[in-house]
């Protein structure tokens, strides 16, 4: 028995119809040559004998009596792989095209987890055929973000995952390992528990305040000033208004795009900065691009908020899996026409966010006491979060940001899912009343996949938006010349296929090397812990009553 910590449970108190807390990928992924049959069986078999190797798949929540607390993990009396892991209606013989594919992943992406089973569904395309004519399975994952944060995502990915072809041997479960199921909770213990987890909470805010108080008053007196004048600093610039700060129904879009890797971090060595920074470069070089012609570019700088983990580095306790984030305010620098102008302002803004949150990165709270949290948090919050978006508040009111960017590093290496590899990760993440457009980035495999998802009211064209991305890319390229592209194909090794490999810690690779430009001067790096087409989509499958219904490269 355990207790969700209060930024887990906090995914769960503000969850809408209109705004569900889960986050997932698409995985376009090749078939072994000559594979005959369904790639959805195979599938199923394949994760059905590896669910006893990560947590999430069989922990499911059990309420507190009247609410008094945040849920708490138990074990799963059984698990239901049918109901969990779904078949999307294609086949070899009608394949769905991509852009029907990323519908599809859309709509499913905006439907509710069944909080009666464990948090997370996936569902399989047995084939996509791209528009190459080239035809690959399909592959998406769908998990509640109160189950899962990077860590768990890791331990997930070791479960299922593989680095080559052979799928390995995994040892059986062990039984005397088995957790508490909800039979074995006593509500005595259950009530006591909340008490106890208060109070420990308290105790420890308690205990921080004077160093906190501390730390807190030397940071913001360094930021107050600006350049010594002895004039107050605004502390926070509100964002323009665009057409992604509005409310979201239940409507979805989801598109995806494609960049090479190695030519990114060589752009990012060439100004004197990350990759970090050239990838927000990218997406605020499509987003004035897509304004331009869908609304019109703000004459203020659009401002994006960006996950920041607070974990801390090399940390490996297995048994915390919980969500220890925070947010952060990037500037974008959308309102300048020059590049160079528009990465510097990026990177000084990443430059800026750093070093708060090196001051600041002890004392922003991941936990808070439990006792009435759902009442509080899940009643008044989310009631006031409601009304904001169905007022029309939310295209009202001045934002702090326009839509939220998340940068998540993969493995270098190719992985496999039972046998087949997998060409893409690109990312789904979430979209909130107010922020109705959310860029996820995630690197694999020498690539950097681009997953966006957007309220459609907010994004009508959000293919528009996708190749932008890719012209973007194209544009750095022009523009900082052949020195960026890397002589060679980047080289990574393999590692061995052991038990013990770990799937998202994967050998280093060599950077190419090139001279830096001007005029950028500020070296800065950010750490980040998250379709349109009207072709009409079928259901999808499923072996319960609950609703079901689930994307490679943007250029289809």
């Amino acid at each position: 028995m355990k207790s969700l910590t209060g930024l887990d449970a906090t995914f769960l108190y503000l969850e809408t119809p209109e705004m569900p807390m889960h986050v997932g990928s698409l995985n376009l992924c090749e078939l072994p040559p000559g594979f005959k049959g369904s790639f959805h069986k195979a599938v199923q078999k394949h994760i059905a004998s590896r669910m006893h190797l990560a947590p999430v798949f069989s922990r499911k929540l059990v309420f507190m009596p009247f609410d008094l607390g945040h849920p708490l993990w138990v074990e799963a009396e059984a698990v239901d792989v049918d109901f969990h892991i779904r078949r999307v209606p294609c086949s070899a013989q009608k394949p769905m095209s991509l852009a029907q594919a990323h519908t599809m992943v859309a709509r499913l992406h905006s439907e509710l987890i069944d909080r009666a089973h464990p948090l997370w569904e996936f569902y399989v395309f047995d084939a996509i055929k791209l528009p190459t004519g080239e035809r690959v399975g399909g592959f998406f994952s769908k998990i509640h973000h109160a189950a899962l944060d990077g860590k768990g995502g890791v331990m997930l990915a070791n479960a299922m995952l593989d680095v080559g072809p052979v799928p390995r041997e995994v040892p059986p479960p062990d039984p005397a390992r088995r957790g508490k199921t909800e039979a074995d909770l006593k509500i005595g213990k259950m009530i006591g528990s909340v008490f106890s987890n208060s109070l420990a909470q308290v105790a420890k805010l308690a205990k921080s305040l004077p160093s906190a108080a501390s730390t807190l008053g030397g940071t913001l007196a360094k930021q107050s000033l600006q350049g010594g004048s002895g004039r107050p600093k605004m502390p926070m610039k509100l964002a323009p208004k665009t057409p992604f700060n509005t409310a979201v129904t239940q409507d979805r879009v989801f598109v995806a795009a494609t960049v090479p890797l190695a030519q990114c971090k060589a752009m990012g060595k060439a100004v004197g900065g990350s990759f970090n920074d050239v990838a927000l470069w990218l997406c605020s070089t499509a987003l004035r691009s897509y304004l331009a012609d869908h609304g019109g570019v703000p004459t203020k700088s659009m401002v994006a908020a960006m996950p920041v983990s607070l974990r801390e580095s090399g940390a490996s306790d297995a048994a915390n899996l919980g969500n220890q984030v925070s947010m952060s305010l990037v500037e974008l620098g959308t309102h300048i026409a020059h590049p160079l102008k528009r990465m510097n302002t990026i990177m000084a803004s990443t430059a800026k966010v750093k070093t708060s949150m090196q001051s600041l990165k002890g004392l922003l709270p991941t936990d808070y006491p439990s006792l009435l949290a759902p009442w509080l948090v899940g009643g008044a919050a989310k009631a006031a979060l409601n009304a904001y978006g169905k007022s029309g508040l939310a295209s009202r009111l001045p934002m702090v940001a326009n839509l939220a960017i998340s940068n998540v590093p993969g493995t270098p290496v190719p992985l496999y899912l039972a046998g087949a590899k997998i060409l893409t990760f690109h990312p789904l993440s979430i979209v909130l009343h107010g922020l109705a457009l959310n860029i996820t980035i995630q690197t694999y495999a020498g690539q950097v996949d681009f997953g966006i998802v957007a309220g459609k009211k907010a994004l009508p064209q959000a293919q528009s938006l996708a190749r932008a991305i890719e012209d973007a890319f194209r544009q750095a390229q022009a523009l900082l010349g052949p020195s960026t592209v890397p002589a060679a194909p980047v080289k990574t090794p393999k590692p061995a296929v052991t038990q013990e490999t770990p799937l998202g810690k994967s050998p280093s690779v060599k950077r190419a090397t090139s001279p830096k430009i001007g005029p950028v001067k500020n070296k800065a790096k950010t750490s980040n812990a998250s379709n349109h087409g009207t072709t009409r989509t079928p259901a999808v499958s499923k072996s319960t009553k609950s609703k079901t219904g689930p994307a490679r490269r943007a250029s289809a």
